[in-house]
């Protein structure tokens, strides 16, 4: 384990110094490059702030207006039938659109519960097993100019949903 440890430390210093050695026997100008990738990578942020902004600002309202509560509410019967506790469904509807706010309704369920209980456990899984799928399809489609998405929506609910599922059936067998 301790070989590991020692391998990630080195890892990115390595990676670095093998781009510059490599750019420099190909006879590249590595630091110009690192400056126009800067500067493509700053437009890109210029042109999904605002995207990123409006995404946030939504959360809070469906949070702050009580939308999210009524929501899970609704879900809450569908919740039972797939034994996921009503704890959990907030964790689940708001993973789809934000990290950042699901990871403070997994906080909040690690006070209430704890991390080792089996809520905590479930959402722990839940958050490494599912994506925010609405962030994800907005930033990267936005970023490359893609406008028809097909079936990458439903695909992606699907995968949530499966991850969702498969928290739940993991945290059975383990608890």
């Amino acid at each position: 384990m301790r070989a590991f440890l020692y391998f990630s430390d080195f890892i990115v210093p390595f990676i670095m110094f093998y781009i510059v050695i490599y750019g420099f026997f190909n006879k590249s100008d590595v630091y110009e490059n690192f400056l126009d990738g800067v500067k493509e990578g700053f437009k890109i942020v210029v042109n999904i702030a605002p995207t990123m902004v409006a995404l946030l600002v939504s959360i809070g309202i469906f949070r702050a207006s009580g939308a999210l509560d009524f929501v899970s509410g609704l879900l809450e019967p569908v919740g039972k039938l797939l034994h996921i506790p009503a704890a959990v469904l907030p964790v689940f509807l708001v993973r789809i659109f934000s990290s950042s706010a699901a990871t403070s309704f997994v906080l909040d369920i690690f006070k209430e519960f704890g991390p080792d209980s089996s809520i905590g456990m479930m959402v722990s899984i839940m958050m490494s097993c599912t994506e925010t799928v609405i962030y994800t399809i907005t930033i990267y489609y936005m970023s490359v100019k893609i406008t028809r998405t097909r079936w990458t929506l439903p695909g992606a609910m699907v995968a949530t949903v499966a991850g969702t599922i498969a928290s739940v059936v993991i945290t059975r067998m383990i608890m």
